[in-house]
């Protein structure tokens, strides 16, 4: 496709100069408008590479440190959501914003100052005296997260060549994915080994490395557009985005028939409609053209990251207390036991653009869906609690697998599908999908592990303790911490906690296997065509 031509780089002002001849004869030619050599192309992935691990280990990295947080501030369980939830919040609201915004003044600027504001709202965190400067610090680093990640990926579609593109976006797909686990098992290591506020230290190292390499190595690029910048579109997606994002946070907290969650899905709601509606009027002068979603690359792109997405984070929900409260593993040990999934995530991922070539993206797809969705199933089938670990592992390999390829075939389906003067838009509306998902997966899959944990675990509590049995009814982990108050009903009580949450478990997987099998078929029958891969 056309969108898919390498956008020549624009001359940037005061380049730092670089160390090596071989590197200034590099930088020459990208600035006269050639196509980096691969030693240069190597560096400017790098470079957006760490940027991104910067982000997504951000997202997930504070979920190892509620309770430290709550000792330290002496706040409330919803105050330390909301400072760990805000920050996915503002990067959501602000995604599609920044990232036209980006293709207008400059990718490589916005890349630059995104860092600088993620890196200095991070020092802040760590150093944050009350409860009121974390948040604040973590709306900050949300922002700077939204000018980061967009912009990340179109560097990507805007300077490598055809031909080197699909790998690289394959690593970039790789560590969206695989990050957040790798993210949260080092978090989890700096609170065993030091103390909370060290998890601050890591984003800010990985910043300043990729703000030194991004200045060095990364060039320019900026589409220049016949039309002014669609204000009211941009406010009004962030509208949409915050209330839906509020909805699927804060539902499953405060009760989906709650106030706030009524009004917040009536605001998210209302903004997608006007979103489309206004970006109908504005057609080509639109932030985002929403009759692209007619193309089979971005629909069925957008739907794939959805749907994948939301399963990868509602299985990680699912997982982290099995192994914390039915297995007894510590919060260290439970993030080293995700590792082999999410490498697998990564490895698949740099093989999908092989498999794309081949066999078309539509293919890989399918047969990644189909891994993912087995991985489910196998997991569903073979849970216990006698089985430990190794009747996990198996399914958790197979997910992986699957969610690594079929990533990066839908990820170069969107920014395939919008022309190279939106890639910052496309890179955008991909991370929106992302985000979207993530929240949405963990929601149902989160609401059906516990409502079956609930309905299987009443017939198991006959002879408990009335005080114990209350506790239990709560969740997995309360019925843990009751059972060193239940005496000789301790066992009873484990053991159906344990059985209930196996249960609830199974009914959360085999919901993940039916929504994957109905995008099976979805892509299957309108997936990209062949030359979309």
């Amino acid at each position: 496709m056309t969108a898919n031509q390498p956008v020549r780089a624009a001359a940037p002002a005061a380049e730092p100069r670089a160390d090596t001849r071989a590197d200034a004869r590099a930088d020459a030619r990208a600035d006269a408008g050639g196509v980096p050599d691969a030693r240069r192309l190597r560096t400017i992935l790098t470079a957006v590479c760490i940027a991104l691990m910067a982000v997504i280990a951000s997202v997930s990295g504070l979920n190892v440190a509620q309770t430290h947080m709550a000792v330290a501030f002496g706040a409330s369980q919803s105050t330390v959501l909301w400072i760990i939830n805000v920050y996915t919040l503002a990067l959501a609201a602000l995604l599609l914003p920044l990232g036209a915004l980006g293709d207008r003044w400059g990718r490589k600027p916005m890349l630059v100052a995104g860092l600088g504001l993620f890196g200095a709202a991070s020092v802040v965190a760590g150093l944050a005296p009350t409860a009121e400067v974390m948040l604040a610090a973590r709306v900050a680093a949300g922002t700077g997260a939204a000018m980061i990640m967009p912009i990340t990926l179109a560097v990507i579609t805007s300077t490598f060549p055809e031909e080197r593109r699909g790998k690289a976006i394959g690593v970039w797909t790789g560590v969206a994915g695989g990050g957040g686990i790798l993210g949260m098992f080092l978090s989890a290591l700096l609170v065993d080994v030091a103390d909370w506020r060290w998890l601050f230290v890591l984003p800010v190292v990985l910043v300043a490395v990729a703000l030194a390499t991004t200045l060095r190595s990364v060039p320019n690029s900026r589409e220049r557009s016949r039309h002014t910048f669609d204000t009211v579109g941009a406010l009004v997606s962030a509208v949409a985005v915050v209330g839906l994002i509020f909805v699927l946070q804060e539902g499953p907290e405060r009760g989906w028939t709650a106030p706030a969650t009524l009004t917040g899905l009536a605001v998210g709601l209302v903004g997608a409609v006007g979103f489309v509606a206004w970006e109908l009027r504005r057609a080509d002068a639109s932030l985002l053209d929403v009759r692209l979603f007619r193309e089979r690359g971005l629909a069925g792109g957008s739907l794939t990251l959805l749907v994948v997405f939301g399963v990868q984070a509602g299985v990680a929900v699912v997982l982290f207390p099995f192994f914390q409260a039915v297995l007894g593993w510590s919060g260290l040990l439970s993030t080293l036991a995700l590792m082999p999934m999410a490498v697998t995530m990564m490895a698949a991922s740099g093989l999908a653009p092989r498999l794309a070539a081949r066999g078309g993206a539509r293919s890989t797809m399918a047969l990644g869906i189909a891994l993912a969705g087995g991985g489910l199933a196998l997991m569903a089938l073979f849970v216990s609690a006698d089985g430990g670990y190794l009747s996990l592992l198996p399914g958790m390999l197979a997910m992986g697998l699957g969610m690594g390829l079929s990533m990066t075939p839908s990820t170069e389906a969107i920014t395939g599908s919008l022309p190279r003067e939106k890639q910052g838009v496309a890179s955008a509306l991909n991370d929106v999908t992302r985000e979207l998902g993530t929240a949405l997966g963990v929601a149902m899959l989160g609401a059906l592990l516990t409502s079956g944990y609930r309905a299987a675990i009443d017939d198991r509590l006959h002879g408990v303790p009335h005080g114990s049995a209350d506790a239990a009814r709560e969740g997995v982990a309360n019925a843990v911490e009751a059972a060193d108050a239940a005496g000789p009903h301790a066992p009873r009580l484990l053991h159906a906690a344990q059985q209930s949450f196996v249960d609830g478990w199974q009914q959360a997987m085999w919901t993940g296997v039916a929504v994957m099998a109905v995008l099976l078929v979805a892509i299957a029958a309108r997936g990209p065509r062949a030359t979309q891969g």
